[in-house]
């Protein structure tokens, strides 16, 4: 019986990796499932630690955006931001070791070790507005869209460079993944219309 029993617990956990991608300590404690369950699946190869509290199936279908499906999983109130969301949207050239995430400015600072991250925190409609869903390796993740994520990098200029704010800004408007109406309106909720103005001007 308790063999049985132990057999639909696994499977449980292995259903759940399966569905989502990457499952975490937190999704089996809340099915009622002890976590030592997960030392044992990965004991007997049946899964992969990915990272504190994170495993996926050994054989996953393994995506070049597999850390924003880890860093979305381990902090699911994050969003994606800055350079991630810029490789993610394939807007300019930047190709980050580190994955940044937005988070509320109020939050507790998370204590991850993998992936490595990058934590920058808004707050209002600076984290709010402009957020896209989308699925990565069947995991879901916020991420802000083009216009936003422009607005973003010229309001933090000084932290990744004023030349990767004028390319992101050169490429979505020429690529047209986003219009102008759009780049305005979250340059006025991020502060940087001044900013962004002459260059939008300029390209325009």
């Amino acid at each position: 019986m308790q063999m049985k029993k132990r057999s639909a617990k696994a499977k449980q956990i292995l259903e759940l990796a399966r569905h989502s991608g990457v499952v975490s300590t937190g999704e089996v404690r809340s099915e009622a499932i002890h976590h030592e369950y997960l030392r044992q699946l990965c004991a007997e190869g049946k899964l992969v630690r990915e990272g504190r509290g994170l495993y996926t199936l050994p054989d996953a279908d393994i995506t070049v955006h597999h850390g924003l499906a880890q860093a979305s999983k381990a902090i699911p109130k994050g969003v994606i931001c800055l350079l991630s969301a810029l490789r993610f949207h394939e807007i300019g050239t930047q190709a980050p070791h580190e994955i940044w995430m937005a988070i509320d400015r109020r939050a507790a600072r998370p204590r991850i070790k993998h992936p490595k991250m990058r934590i920058v925190r808004f707050s209002g409609k600076a984290l709010t507005e402009g957020i896209e869903e989308r699925r990565v390796e069947g995991v879901p993740v916020k991420i802000y869209n083009p216009a936003k994520t422009v607005a973003d990098c010229f309001k933090y200029r000084n932290k990744i460079g004023l030349d990767v704010a004028l390319e992101a800004l050169r490429d979505v408007i020429r690529d047209r993944k986003s219009s102008t109406d759009e780049l305005w309106r979250y340059a006025k909720i991020c502060r940087v219309t001044n900013v962004i103005r002459p260059y939008m001007e300029a390209i325009i």
